[in-house]
């Protein structure tokens, strides 16, 4: 099997070949760690990427369908690590841009600090191409990939594990612990998320999950929300003008980066069909409307434009499948004919943790969890945050991190 080394860009290393194994001058603590992963799991091209008294793999799990499941890892060079943490990032996302970004300040070094091997699970439609994305690739497919690689690391490494998550990737990791049995899973971490809403909200959510389905009905199978050209035209032409009306003269056009601040920090009052899911927005920030698009005013509280896109910018396909995107309404809804959560069957340690401008002060979900006889619950709300800004923000480490 070719392996390959080189510089990390923002979400994916970059590709620079070597004629065998690991880079030959990282210290040896991790490296036989990291073969072990990819003996186990090893159907691709692995990449190696020496840092700073760490080593990640990269490595696509080849299996013959049209785009593989990523698996990231990353372990420590000083030290062995005592259990792991899989870490599953949000609709749209991959390891990279979610738990990698900043470079010198991310959640996945946090835990490799703690002492835990990361393994970053990137879903399969990272690496797809719109066509490659059917109507069956739903929470129920997001499951499945995940706990085959669990399955596996879990057979060769035998450590205790967490999975921990955010946005979608919060849901699927307590779905999986929801099926998950092992006496080796002890906690489920879960960063801006949404259980089962009910009344009013439980309507609108249902609404939601009709849209996304019938989107699928009619042979549309994945959403591009475009968030990697939008922030790179708010970063390389900020004062242009975009494509999207002004609302208060919509004969008048956003600035690029007026449209990307508003998107971040109103996220609430954008068209999508699940848009209206958030308190106010993806960051949080100000907006205030000038004269002129050129005269609005704004900004951001906690996480900066440039590390939303660097984020964004480490993207591979950035598309949303619309069943994943249906079957997560239909959990909001409480719909379980559609996709339903075992919510009683979560045994393992929960931290659920919002934000008040993301996901809000909703807590039917861990109330579901405890009422199965489950007490190790811990719901907590950010203040001042927005759903985006618990794995990006300058001040996470302090003020969300801390909480885990």
């Amino acid at each position: 099997m070719a392996r390959q080394h080189g510089e990390a860009g923002p979400g994916r290393p970059a590709h620079g070949t070597v004629p065998a194994g690991p880079p030959a001058d990282t210290a040896t603590a991790g490296i036989g760690l990291l073969t072990l992963v990819e003996r186990t799991l090893g159907t691709g091209t692995a990449v190696y990427v020496p840092g700073d008294g760490w080593i990640r793999l990269t490595l696509p799990l080849d299996d013959g369908g049209p785009a593989p499941v990523a698996v990231d890892v990353v372990a420590d060079t000083r030290r062995t690590p005592h259990g792991i943490a899989y870490l599953l990032p949000g609709a749209g996302l991959n390891f990279g841009s979610a738990f990698f970004t900043p470079s010198d300040l991310n959640l996945a070094h946090r835990l490799r600090r703690e002492g835990l091997l990361v393994v970053g699970v990137t879903p399969r439609e990272d690496a797809a191409a719109a066509e490659d994305i059917g109507p069956d690739l739903g929470l129920a497919a997001h499951h499945r990939d995940l706990a085959a690689v669990v399955e596996a690391l879990d057979g060769a490494l035998g450590l205790p594990y967490q999975y921990v998550g955010h946005s979608a990737g919060a849901l699927l990791a307590l779905d999986a612990a929801a099926h998950d049995d092992s006496p080796r899973l002890t906690r489920v971490v879960a960063l801006d998320t949404t259980g089962p809403y009910s009344g009013d909200l439980a309507v609108r959510a249902a609404q939601t999950r009709d849209a996304y389905e019938a989107l699928i009905e009619r042979g549309a199978y994945a959403t591009d929300p475009g968030l990697a050209a939008l922030f790179a035209r708010a970063v390389t032409d900020p004062a242009g003008s975009s494509e999207v009306p002004w609302p208060p003269d919509p004969g008048l056009r956003f600035t690029h980066a007026g449209l990307a601040h508003f998107a971040l920090v109103r996220t609430s009052l954008l068209p999508g069909p699940a848009d209206w899911i958030h308190t106010q927005g993806h960051a949080a920030g100000s907006y205030s409307f000038g004269a002129t698009p050129a005269g609005d005013r704004f900004g951001l509280t906690h996480t900066t434009l440039a590390t939303w896109h660097a984020a964004t910018a480490g993207l591979g396909s950035g598309l949303i499948p619309n069943a994943l995107a249906r079957d997560l309404a239909a959990v909001w809804a409480g719909d379980e004919k559609t996709y339903a959560v075992d919510w009683e069957r979560i045994s393992a340690e929960v931290v659920w943790i919002n934000t008040e401008l993301g996901r809000g002060d909703h807590t039917r979900g861990p109330r579901l969890i405890r009422a199965g006889g489950n007490p190790r619950v811990r719901f907590s709300v950010v203040p001042g945050y927005g759903h985006g800004d618990p794995v990006w923000s300058q001040t996470a480490a302090a003020d969300v991190w801390s909480l885990l």
